[in-house]
């Protein structure tokens, strides 16, 4: 199992690359891993991100102003790889991106950069199959989403084939961060432990101490993403310094 869930909750910290430029996204998620993130999710920028609110929307269209590709972000989880052994860490992606340069070839590539895994965030599971045979020849976990609205043969069908952890969205619609947390979360994750034994991490809207410490009463996992960025975003120069400092807050919650 490349993910620690010991010490709950782990901070799942997303991180779009490539905004404002990849060797500052390094220096974030180096920073983050130092502050106390468990796993990191490498987020490849995509010219249409339809699960994602306005923050993850611009930093995509500011990591896409100057190229940032998908081989890029693969070459940074290398990098990333060699400074830390032990930390989780999964790329993010739409399908579309993957699509172009081959599922083979990116799982391939992918396990060859050091990564644990592979979130598809448009990619069904019933239109999975391709990437579960390639992802598992390659050693790497598949983590799928679930939402409030999935059925609970959905969330059977998705526990069934995902490895690593669950990814359980807090609410319907969009990321982005949020004054309170919706209460369909912990209903969700009480059903989807019905149907697996895998850690849940719970995501969509976290970006406060108190709901990162709300979280882990219920989940193994938060993830943060939309606050993340929009510390990058309104720190310009210092990115990382401010990264890590709102990570610090975040997990010296945890009991």
């Amino acid at each position: 199992m490349p993910f620690h869930f010991e010490n709950k909750p782990v901070l799942v910290a997303y991180v779009t690359c490539g905004d404002p430029d990849l060797a500052t996204t390094r220096d974030i998620i180096l920073a983050a891993i130092e502050s106390g993130a468990g796993i990191i999710e490498l987020g490849v920028p995509f010219s249409d991100p339809v699960a994602d609110g306005p923050v993850i929307q611009k930093a995509s269209e500011r990591a896409l102003k100057h190229g940032t590709s998908l081989e890029q972000v693969l070459k940074l989880a290398s990098e990333i790889r060699e400074h830390s052994q032990s930390v989780g860490m999964i790329v993010f992606s739409y399908l579309n991106p993957i699509l172009k340069m081959g599922m083979s070839k990116f799982c391939k590539v992918a396990r060859h950069a050091g990564l644990d895994g592979v979130l598809i965030t448009d990619l069904p599971v019933e239109e999975a199959g391709e990437y579960l045979r390639e992802a598992r020849k390659n050693d790497l976990v598949t983590v799928f989403l679930v939402a409030p609205t999935s059925t609970d043969q959905r969330l059977k069908q998705i526990a069934t084939v995902s490895t690593g952890f669950i990814y359980a969205i807090s609410r319907t619609g969009v990321t982005g961060a949020r004054q309170q947390m919706p209460e369909d979360a912990s209903g969700l994750v009480k059903r989807l432990r019905r149907f697996t034994k895998l850690p849940v991490a719970v995501g969509f809207g976290i970006s406060t101490p108190e709901q990162f410490a709300a979280v882990g009463q219920y989940a193994d996992a938060a993830v943060v993403g939309s606050a993340i960025v929009q510390a990058i975003e309104r720190n310009r120069g210092h990115e990382a310094p401010a990264v890590a400092e709102f990570i610090r807050s975040l997990v010296a919650r945890k009991s």
